[in-house]
């Protein structure tokens, strides 16, 4: 079985099983989860498509299946299905078992605030760099969105995201070279502000917040639709 397909699977099969935990009740929030993950991977794969034809990112065919879909290896489809499965899963049972762990609406604001002064510093300085670019643009404008949304999903989100950080880097980690010879997705140098952490560099943090919280957020917004439908 090919590596990164190997490692998806992986991500997966715990969160798929504890979804039916009797405390969290995974299972749901299907109805609105999957119409979410449906919306934001077309989003990010149309991206996807754009950033592996201008050369800006692309994959080594050694660690990946022979099946490709629009110039995309089969795995970096199912990559947004499985990664925002498996990180919305751990924001949901984080407060299934720690009701209290979100932060402040002052702390929130303090906290958003300095990092939204870091994302436009690093806008300005690389906005010649295409993926930096991009998703450092993308974080600022989610953030921004996510603090006038009137659930504070951010303020329970910044809590959750610290925890889905730590298998964030072991799985990309080893797909962007650690512990393996050469990378699995391979990064553009001159597209990115070449600071890593690890081997994963800065960008991705940026990234994968965007994924999960863009996700996050249109969860809340199928719900309202879903109900309003059933007249509640």
């Amino acid at each position: 079985m090919p590596l990164y397909l190997t490692l998806e699977l992986c991500s997966l099969i715990i969160p798929l099983i504890l979804s039916f935990d009797k405390k969290v009740g995974f299972y749901k929030q299907w109805p609105a989860l999957f119409p979410s993950i449906f919306v934001t991977g077309v989003s990010f794969i149309l991206v996807d498509i754009y950033f592996t034809r201008k050369g800006i990112w692309g994959f080594n065919p050694h660690y990946h299946s022979d099946i490709l879909i629009a110039g995309l290896p089969l795995e970096e489809w199912l990559f947004f299905i499985v990664i925002p499965y498996s990180g919305i899963f751990i924001h949901y049972i984080l407060f299934a078992y720690y009701p209290g762990a979100f932060l402040s609406d002052k702390i929130t604001r303090i906290i958003s605030v300095i990092i939204l002064a870091g994302l436009m510093l690093i806008i300005v300085t690389g906005y010649e760099k295409a993926y930096t670019f991009f998703y450092s643009s993308l974080m600022a404008i989610v953030m921004v969105f996510a603090l006038f949304e009137k659930t504070r999903i951010i303020n329970r989100f910044y809590v959750s995201f610290l925890v889905i950080l730590i298998p964030f880097f072991i799985i990309n980690g080893i797909l962007t070279g650690s512990f393996i010879k050469d990378e699995v997705v391979w990064y553009n140098s001159s597209e990115i502000m070449g600071i890593r952490i690890f081997t994963v560099p800065a960008e991705d943090i940026a990234y994968g917040f965007s994924l999960i919280l863009i996700n996050l957020l249109l969860m809340n917004y199928f719900r309202k639709v879903f109900h309003k439908n059933q007249g509640i």
